[in-house]
């Protein structure tokens, strides 16, 4: 007889712990969960304080089969899901099915698989959690209440195949209100003034900015108010008035928990959320390593934890102490603070062995698998070195009524950033140097150029896979298991859509939106949601009855479901009049939705079927300086399939469009042709001229008609990305780059 049954998750596991265990023991995998709510009809008794109703998932009865088989000649059995609330529902269901009053039933959490770790688990195994699996009860029950209950009403109202998720639709109103906050955004102008500036006996020069005026500190709102300054400015003394020397220190980063490992490998990586966790559960479970065999590489990727083992620190100081010496190595171990209601009972993000170096096992891993490993393992590691050491120079310089400063830093101490530096999100990485040349207080300096330049003020920045996920993880909502999901589902649905990496609303996930606000102000409202966060988080620690917790979400969203019934916007049905007259019959044209959003009608339909974009009338239309070729009327920018394009405002009597162009001159010799906005067929945007295919001119980057300063190029290429704005010359001889 065997010594027991091990019943795991994944298959990917039970080669691995067949190894650490040995033949008195059989594994077998549930490959996820056995039991669920039913497809198709809401499964929860709303009389008898929600009970779930749970079926076996369609072709689980199988599996569920064989391990009756399995367990029928063991005396224990020994069930091992993953170390969260699912996992903990799925060793419940499998209890339930094969437990019986002659079997001892254990429950064994591998945070890391081990042999160590795996032998110690089963060596001292633990009991079903009762409050953890209620606590993914309830979540499952809350969903499957705002999921089965308020998209019926949007198929109804809408169209059919919406869906509403009690998190998701959170991270749409997210998204949609940023959308509203850029829209509504009043860009200021504003200008820079910088003098570059050298010493007498220097031959290095450096920039320094107008900080103060006359005193105050200094506001240039337009270009004659900077030049009547600068003017003021090019003639007179400049010296060096001030120099302030400052250590500066950066701290080193703890290790990975899910959340900031979804942001890190978007950011340095371009992974979203649901890939880093695929390719994480890889490494987590094992990877083929050849002569080795298979080995877990990290620990559970799952986690809100940033707590270490004491074994794994005292391995990684000595690797660090071995590698880079007592200098590197901090005279006590580095502790870090998880936030308030993390998981302590789980570790951070680590590898599992110091002895499995990135380049190592580098032969053994695809690209991917190496970039995250590598990864988690630079982030672990750095964790535990001591702090970057700075020197930050302020210098200020006084010429008359005016007061310019530069400030330089230069590293003293590389510390953890020998290894490791994190990316950052919408700015400049800060971490160059910048150096200035030796100075002295009093020192005269040489004039050579005094540059305006002029600035706006820039709107809030769309989110991106890692601020969204940072954005969520601040304000409460979701957990670090299910930030993927959220992310991978609002981009299915078709509620929002990611171009150049940053999330902006569709048509259609603004409307659901505001329905749903609107209808739900409560159940769809971000504190309230993160209440509820709260409230699984003390079902899970024993602090809160579940079935209460119900009872106190469900009163208020039955009222709300009510009236919803009744009162939501019946957009599928809803005919809004307009001016326009039909082409075909001269009856009114009425603005309908339908399956690619909002579209203008004929309102004597089915009479007469003629329809056309709702463009044409004149909504939401960025009227421009270009005039009509045919009949001399203002220009507008509209949206078609193809993407942006001009069109005359005088449509539907003048029809005339063409392409969006840019204001720049294509730059190949004897070509006439202007730059303008096109789209490939997978709908990125990209410029080219309007002479193709006569002229195959493109790039891929906006050029604005703007000069290049350094060698007079025509104009300057444009690029948005998360460090803001920059402009470069497209001469690659030049190399003019300038950042807003």
């Amino acid at each position: 007889m065997s010594k027991g049954l091990l019943v795991v998750e994944s298959p990917a596991k039970v080669k691995t712990l067949q190894k650490f265990l040995g033949a008195d023991y059989v594994i077998k995998a549930s490959v996820g969960h056995i039991k669920d709510l039913p497809e198709g009809e809401l499964g929860v008794d709303l009389q008898k304080d929600f009970q779930p109703q749970y079926v076996t998932i369609s072709g689980k009865g199988k599996i569920i089969r064989e391990l009756k088989k399995a367990s029928k000649d063991v005396k224990n059995i020994y069930l091992g899901p993953d170390p969260d609330r699912e996992g903990e529902a799925i060793a419940w269901h499998i209890a339930e099915e094969i437990g019986n009053g002659d079997k001892n039933i254990y429950r064994v959490l591998f945070n890391e698989i081990t042999q160590k770790a795996v032998l110690d688990a089963i060596r001292h195994p633990g009991k079903l959690q009762q409050s953890k699996y209620e606590a993914q009860q309830a979540r499952r029950i809350l969903d499957r209440l705002v999921g089965y209950q308020v998209s019926p009403i949007l198929w109804e109202k809408v169209r059919r195949g919406l869906s509403a998720g009690r998190v998701q639709s959170v991270a749409v109103r997210m998204v949609c209100e940023r959308e509203r906050e850029i829209q509504d955004f009043v860009s200021q102008e504003y200008w820079s003034l910088t003098a570059t500036v050298k010493g007498k006996d220097s031959a290095v020069s450096f920039d320094a900015k107008l900080t103060k005026w006359k005193g105050k500190k200094v506001k240039m709102a337009n270009e004659a108010e900077t030049l009547a300054i600068r003017k003021t400015l090019e003639s007179v003394p400049y010296s060096v008035s001030k120099i302030v020397q400052q250590e500066k220190q950066r701290h080193p980063f703890p290790p990975f928990i899910t959340s900031r490992l979804q942001q890190e490998a978007y950011r340095k990586l371009s992974f979203p959320a649901k890939k880093t966790m695929w390719i994480a559960q890889k490494l987590y479970e094992g990877v083929d390593l050849g002569p080795l065999g298979t080995v877990a590489l990290i620990t559970y990727m799952r986690t809100d934890s940033v707590r270490v083992s004491t074994e794994a620190v005292q391995q990684v100081r000595g690797w660090i102490k071995e590698r880079f010496g007592d200098a590197y190595l901090p005279s006590k171990p580095n502790v870090y603070k998880s936030r308030r209601g993390a998981q302590e009972a789980h570790e951070a993000i680590r590898p599992t062995s110091i002895e499995m170096e990135p380049e190592k096992v580098k032969p053994h891993l695809d690209k991917d698998q190496w970039a995250l490993y590598k990864l988690i393992w630079d982030r672990f590691v750095a964790s535990q070195m001591p702090s970057a050491d700075f020197l930050q120079t302020t210098v200020e310089i006084k010429a008359n009524d005016a007061v310019f400063t530069a400030v330089g830093t230069v590293p003293v101490f590389q510390g953890f950033m020998i290894l490791y530096v994190e990316g950052e999100d919408n700015q400049e990485n800060g971490n160059g140097e910048k150096k200035l040349p030796p100075l002295t207080e009093g020192e005269a300096l040489e004039l050579l150029a005094l540059t305006p330049r002029q600035h706006f003020t820039q709107p809030p920045y769309r989110f991106s896979e890692a601020t969204l996920i940072k954005e969520l993880e601040e304000k409460g909502i979701g957990r670090p298991s299910t930030y993927a999901a959220i992310l991978a589902t609002i981009k299915e649905k078709e509620y929002v859509r990611l171009e150049k990496g940053k999330f902006s609303p569709t048509e259609l996930g603004c409307l659901v939106n505001d329905l749903l606000v609107v209808n739900f102000p409560d159940i769809f409202d971000v504190e309230f949601t993160a209440q509820m966060e709260e409230n699984l988080d003390q079902i899970e620690e024993g602090g809160k009855d579940w079935v209460e917790a119900l009872k106190e979400f469900y009163l208020p969203f039955e009222k709300d479901l009510a009236m919803a019934k009744i009162s939501m916007r019946d957009v599928k049905r809803e005919l809004i009049p307009t001016d326009i007259v039909c082409e075909r019959c001269g009856s009114e044209m009425v603005k309908r939705w339908g399956k690619r959003g909002y579209f203008l009608a004929c309102s004597t339909y089915p009479k007469c079927t003629y329809t056309r974009e709702v463009e044409g009338n004149g909504e939401n239309q960025v009227e421009t300086d270009a005039k009509c070729e045919k009949c001399g009327s203002a220009m507008v920018v509209k949206n078609g399939r193809f993407g942006r394009f001009l069109a005359c405002s005088n449509y539907p009597k003048c029809k005339f469009t063409r392409s969006l162009d840019t204001g720049v001159r294509c730059p190949q010799e004897g070509c006439n042709g202007l730059i303008v906005e096109r789209k490939t067929r997978k709908g990125r945007t990209f410029y080219g001229c309007s002479n193709y295919p006569n002229c195959t001119y493109a790039l891929w980057d906006k050029p604005v008609p703007e000069k290049c300063p350094q060698c007079g190029f025509p104009f300057l290429l444009e690029k948005h990305g998360k460090g803001g704005v920059t402009k470069r010359c497209p001469q690659k001889d030049c190399g003019y780059r300038a950042s807003e």
